[in-house]
């Protein structure tokens, strides 16, 4: 049996703690423990709140649900706007892994240059767009080159199947689906309808894994749908873009009412543009010329004139009136005729577009008189149509006019329209002395008119515009075989920086068939340069090509016979 081992002495084993130390340890363990407590109760009571939103902030994300914008129709159902489906590419720079012949292919996919599309990657934020509303095709196969960082997302893109025959009309929109011309942008709102919403949970790599609440459901647009005609609106386009290339000029552009409603049936311009491919789009090919721009009307104003004398009962259809030597003097300008006429009824006088005979007629009314006919034909006001730009034109003050500016007005000079306007306006005379508001909105409703002249007066001018337009008057290419038509040529020099420049705008505005007047067709061309620049021989055969189509498009009923063959005769040159 061995000896037994005695172990080593170690103080830390021998020594005592103080009684105190123990229960301060058991303290701290029990502070530490209702702290924690406390701060659970903090936490999960008191501040629920404020978590739940931290938590939100960190992985609730509110998806908008876009509307389908409302398709913009013809007053057939044509389709002259709709949304298609598209795809936006987009990237996150930071994880975007692509070779450099990737880069180059996806630039060429994308239409963009491989500089701009390597600057957007290192743009630094987490969110580029590299491309917006891609057609589906280009998208199936940006997809198909799975490039780490680069996404699609769904979205809608306009498509106008009329193309640049009904631009000016219809308009655009941008990448946003936001309206910027036209109908696109007057009638945003109703078009655009409003997105709907839902709430979802986000996990760390942006996949939605749960929806929070029931969210809120888009309401899609309204469809639009026009008082165009695409029919008419095709032929009046076609012919307006025949006449710009015949004449060389610089625009042209024409309107066609439907004297019974009020409804626009064409409105066309020219320069155009293609709203499906805007790349080279400029402020020129913009500009709804018949609404946006104003112009001095010219003889298509004389009308008016000889209406309100008749009103007035100044004269009579038959009144004669000296217009020898062909001249006027007032003040120190001069006033003339393109013909010595010599002594012509009020008939005449319009017929031959006489320059001395409308004067002579104007200066017995009062200028407040004749001022208050301006206005109550919408001149000098801006027309109320819904569609943006529409200008009001400029009629002066009558206090303020001297005897040879009442004179100029009377025969379209020192007065300044829209095309719109004189369509309008041109209605009192296809009708019964009433003139109907114009609309670009389908309408069934009948129109409502004001009463500008007596119904007779009406008559006697409307008599007048169709001898303006036969073999004797200013106008015979207006005429339409087996239609009866009345209109008034107009032929102005152009104003440039305060000053009368050696440029005509031709002008034309008519209606038919004069037994029963349908349509008001108005018809404007800006400088003709290939040597024609008179309203009779520019725009009036314009307003025959377009309005012949259009009444048998409409099949209204001829009023004079086929047999007769049309002789355009040698128009009588209009007073300038």
């Amino acid at each position: 049996m061995g000896r037994p081992v005695k172990l080593g002495r170690n103080a830390l084993l021998t020594a005592k703690l103080p009684a105190w130390r123990s229960r301060f340890m058991l303290g701290m363990v029990a502070v530490a423990f209702v702290a924690l407590s406390v701060r659970a109760f903090w936490l999960q009571a008191l501040s629920n709140d404020y978590l739940q939103k931290q938590g939100a902030v960190r992985y609730e994300r509110t998806l908008e649900i876009p509307a389908d914008r409302g398709k913009i129709v013809d007053r057939g159902g044509v389709v002259l706007a709709s949304s298609l489906p598209a795809k936006a590419v987009w990237a996150d720079p930071d994880d975007v892994a692509a070779t450099t012949a990737q880069k180059t292919q996806l630039a060429k996919l994308l239409g963009l240059d491989p500089k701009e599309l390597e600057r957007k990657l290192v743009e630094g934020k987490n969110y580029v767009y590299l491309k917006r509303q891609v057609d589906a095709d280009v998208a199936k196969r940006v997809e198909a080159m799975k490039i780490p960082g680069v996404h699609l997302r769904p979205e809608n893109k306009r498509h106008y199947p009329e193309g640049e025959t009904v631009a000016h009309l219809v308009g655009f929109t941008n990448v946003e689906d936001v309206g910027q011309e036209g109908f696109e942008l007057s009638q945003q709102q109703r078009l655009a309808g409003r997105p709907g919403s839902r709430r979802v949970i986000k996990d760390n790599l942006g996949r939605v894994i749960e929806q929070v609440g029931s969210g809120t459901e888009p309401q899609d647009g309204d469809d639009l749908a026009l008082s165009i005609d695409t029919r008419i609106q095709f032929l009046a386009f076609n012919a307006i873009r025949d006449a710009v290339r015949e004449h060389r000029a610089k625009a042209a552009t024409a309107i066609v009412v439907d004297v019974r409603s009020g409804e626009i049936l064409a409105l066309v311009n020219l320069p155009t543009y293609d709203p499906n491919n805007r790349a080279a789009l400029n402020g020129g090919q913009l500009r709804n010329r018949a609404i946006t721009d104003t112009y001095e009307p010219g003889s298509t104003m004389k009308p008016f004139s000889v209406a309100m004398a008749l009103e007035a009962g100044k004269v009579k259809p038959m009144t004669t009136i000296d217009t020898s030597p062909g001249k006027l003097t007032i003040g120190t300008a001069t006033i003339g005729d393109a013909h010595r006429y010599g002594v012509l009824t009020v008939e005449q006088i319009l017929q031959k577009s006489s320059n001395v005979g409308t004067v002579k007629m104007a200066l017995q009314l009062p200028p407040q008189r004749m001022w208050e006919g301006f206005t109550s034909l919408g001149f000098g006001q801006p027309p109320h149509i819904g569609f943006p730009g529409a200008v009001a034109g400029r009629v002066r003050p009558y206090k303020s006019w001297k005897p040879i500016e009442q004179a100029t007005m009377s025969y379209g000079h020192g007065i300044s329209v829209s095309l719109l306007q004189m369509a309008r306006a041109y209605t009192v005379f296809a009708r019964d002395g009433d003139m109907i508001p114009l609309t670009m909105l389908k309408s069934d409703a009948p129109a409502v008119g004001a009463q500008v002249y007596r119904p007779e007066v009406a008559l006697q001018v409307r008599k007048m515009l169709e001898m303006a337009a036969g073999p004797q008057g200013t106008a015979p290419l207006a005429q339409i075989q087996g239609y009866r038509v009345g209109g008034k040529t107009g032929t102005a020099h152009k104003q440039e920086n305060g000053a009368y420049q050696n440029k005509y705008i031709a002008s034309f505005v008519g209606f038919a068939p004069v037994s029963n007047p349908r349509v008001v067709v108005a018809v404007m061309v800006d400088e003709p340069s290939a040597g024609k620049y008179y309203g009779g021989v520019v725009a009036a055969p314009i307003f025959a090509r377009i309005t012949g189509e259009t009444l048998r498009a409409l099949r209204v009923a001829p009023d004079a016979p086929f047999t007769t063959l049309i002789q355009p005769a040698e128009p009588v040159r209009e007073s300038l």
